[in-house]
């Protein structure tokens, strides 16, 4: 299928989104009459790819956004996200001024301030979280390129609890379990060769919807080149519509049907011999795991039938190595999720994907100096709160959710304070309710954002940041197949009274003293002075937007290391033994629905990132809320009918929002399935709030992975109520 076309499919709507952008009127005309028309380069802030774009600007007004053609990750075009920039710029209900809480925590309400106001409320509150309880009582939640200054700001001030909910709440065990077999995880952007391979094997993984735009070029160019596809999924997502094979797996049983495809390539010899034997080793512990985990014992578990399974283990087998068994993203499911992406990683060993073309690339990277005089940061005198190495041994970024949970129970130590920029925490970390009691033990919460998202009204102090379209953030390095370098810059001045993160990061360092570790006036000047050790400047930058280096060839090097314990791939876990834990994964049963109940799945929407995007109009005029899928079945013995509000109850008694039920025959009946990112409940989001329902609000119950603090969220259950 030619890929233009694909992408219309995947994106349900790309060309009313587009057009959306100029019916709509959100911003008055700058000027009528002619209107003299730029370009200006710079990256997506829409989701975290940070695709490369070309804006249009006609008299100071954004017309048009397009992909940047010389970008590695746009390769001249966008999502339908991307395409939908301006519904953030131009949204009415963006933050416009600082805000300082005068009611209660919770009950939104607030008072303008003056910016000199607002940033010395913060920091003199930072001052006294110092005082009473140490540097280390401050921490930060970031998402975003922009999140970089605070980072600092926090580092600088003495605290290492800085945390993105992206690791414990989404790809932290897909990260572990690579390190564990190849020594590194698979980064951002993954290093995956899709257009390359000849079988292709997505197990959750929904391409197409998730709309991460380099991989859906990529796949769309795999299947123009007749590549094989194995989609497994409880759910017929637009993925499995492109299959050879679609495996409507039982829910929880990955693990088992993984073991049961290296059963059968290890005992029919199927695996890449002479690539393993150079580079692999536990080859024969393997064998002696799986030897019971044929596909007989496999089909009981996952209602996958025998020769389904054994057929695509000997089609995978006949690609390699060319094959690439994806290793996900949003792979938080069940707790024993690091385990599992081990499994999807050893299977990509044992067909010699890793450094091979259409499997896994070697990705190429450039360094860009820190700006010269930056003192070193000092050393906290505590170490972070969140678990990371100590209660989840494996986990080497800081876990979100656990310093939620340490606030709470103030063990080792209480966070006191909190800057959270860019991310809604309620809808970002599993079981609101929870989060919400964490907020009112605070001494401060400082909300960093663009809209006044629910987190918003627990603040403190909210301070309005610019859209990516108005600020300069930090230079972004892009490790991938063509090593980059990209420049976020302004692309029309800022609305209202909104700052850029850069800007509101530096006067509060200022204000604490900390000016030395933002030894710069201005942000051109910092970013000049880094782009010059480069041998380049601001000015050629802000021309070209992106700098791209020479490919790099990407494939293993003959005698290449892993960096693991072996310098092999490891089929056998050494460091996991010496844990007590499986040194192989295997399969155990997760818990079942309980009865008249069904398993909540959720996933997300080729339109809307998150909760980021809903109250866009631009976007929210082609998808404007969310709907249950529920198979034919279910619906029809609860006399459910199509587009009938119902509600969803879960096993500890939450309560959704109504929503639409969309009867379909493309789901399993023990299944239930949602978009995540609806169902707000901040009044000031007025396209949006009330809108769809919330996921996050239903998902109650977590199974954390003992091995890196991954928050499973896929073991709670609902049961659907017809509203009246």
């Amino acid at each position: 299928m030619e890929r233009r076309r694909f992408l219309q499919i995947a994106g349900g709507g790309v060309g009313a989104a587009g057009a959306g952008t100029a019916a709509l009127s959100l911003w008055p005309k700058a000027q009528e009459g002619p209107r003299e028309s730029r370009k200006v380069s710079t990256f997506c802030e829409l989701c975290f790819w940070k695709c490369g774009v070309l804006a249009t600007v006609e008299g100071g007004e954004v017309v048009k956004l397009e992909g940047h053609p010389a970008h590695p990750l746009a390769m001249g075009r966008l999502c339908p996200r991307g395409n939908g920039g301006t519904g953030l710029l131009y949204d009415p209900d963006r933050l416009q001024k600082p805000l300082i809480r005068t009611g209660q925590r919770g009950e939104d309400r607030f008072k303008e301030a003056s910016w000199d106001e607002a940033l010395g409320y913060v920091a003199e509150r930072m001052q006294r979280v110092k005082a009473q309880h140490g540097p280390e009582a401050m921490a930060l939640f970031t998402h975003g390129h922009g999140g970089s200054f605070f980072t600092q700001l926090v580092k600088a001030f003495g605290s290492p609890n800085v945390a993105a909910p992206s690791y414990a709440q989404c790809r932290g065990p897909r990260e572990v379990g690579f390190q564990l077999t190849f020594g590194t995880g698979i980064g951002s952007p993954e290093n995956t060769d899709i257009a390359n391979t000849r079988f292709l094997v997505l197990i959750g993984s929904h391409l197409g919807e998730n709309m991460h735009n380099t991989q859906v070029q990529e796949f769309a160019e795999c299947i123009r080149r007749g590549a094989k596809i194995c989609v497994v999924d409880p759910r017929y997502s637009v993925a499995a519509s492109k299959a050879n094979w679609y495996l409507p797996i039982k829910p929880g049983t990955d693990i088992a049907l993984l073991l049961a495809w290296m059963n059968v390539i290890l005992t029919e010899e199927l695996w890449n011999k002479e690539y393993v034997a150079k580079h692999g080793t536990g080859l024969e512990e393997l064998k002696a795991a799986v030897k019971e985990n044929t596909p007989e014992w496999a089909a009981g578990i996952t209602e996958i039938p025998v020769e389904t399974i054994r057929t695509v283990a000997r089609e995978m087998a006949a690609a390699k190595p060319a094959v690439l068994v994806h290793p996900g993203r949003h792979v938080t499911w069940y707790g024993d999720d690091a385990q599992r992406s081990r499994a999807i990683a050893m299977l990509n060993g044992l067909m010699g994907s890793w450094g091979s073309k259409g499997g896994f690339f070697l990705p190429g990277g450039v360094e860009v100096p820190k700006y010269p005089g930056l003192p070193a940061l000092p050393k906290p005198a505590r170490g972070a709160i969140d678990g990371a190495g100590t209660r989840y041994p494996l986990a080497d970024e800081t876990l979100a959710s656990g310093l939620c949970d340490a606030t709470m129970a103030g063990a080792p130590y209480q966070a006191k304070g909190w800057i959270v920029y860019g991310t809604n925490l309620l809808q970002s970390l599993p079981n609101p309710k929870q989060t919400m009691k964490a907020l009112q033990s605070l001494d401060l919460l400082v909300v960093v954002d663009v809209l006044p998202v629910e987190i918003a009204g627990y603040a403190d102090v909210v301070l309005p940041e610019c859209t990516y379209l108005e600020r300069y953030d930090d230079l972004y390095a892009g490790t991938f197949k063509t090593p980059f370098l990209a420049l976020r810059q302004p692309v029309v001045r800022p609305m209202y009274d909104s700052k850029p993160g850069w800007w509101m990061a530096r006067e509060l360092a200022l204000r604490l003293g900390l000016g030395d570790y933002f030894p710069w006036q201005n942000v051109e000047q910092y970013l000049d002075g880094r782009l010059k050790a480069m041998n380049t400047s601001l000015t050629a930058m802000k021309q070209a937007g992106v700098a791209v280096y020479p490919a790099e060839e990407g494939l293993l090097p003959e005698n290449h290391k892993f960096d693991t314990a072996s310098g092999k791939i490891e089929f056998y876990s050494k460091t996991l033994a010496e844990m007590g834990v499986d040194a192989v994964p295997r399969h155990y049963a997760k818990p079942e629905p309980p009865e008249g109940h069904f398993r909540l799945l959720f996933g997300r929407s080729p339109l809307h990132t998150f909760g980021r995007t809903t109250n866009n109009r631009v976007l929210g005029s082609v998808v404007r809320e969310n709907e249950v899928w529920i198979s034919n079945k279910v619906a029809g013995e609860l006399g459910v009918r199509p587009n009938q509000r119902v509600r969803l109850v879960n096993q500890d008694g939450a309560v959704s929002a109504p929503v639409r039920a969309r009867v379909t025959n493309r789901i399993r009946p023990d299944c239930v399935y949602m978009v995540h990112g609806f169902g707000h409940t901040s009044k000031k989001l007025r396209f949006t709030a009330g809108r769809g329902a919330s996921d996050s609000e239903l998902v109650t119950r977590v199974d954390v992975d003992p091995l890196m603090g991954g928050t499973g969220m896929q073991n709670n259950f609902v049961r659907v109520e017809k509203e009246a």
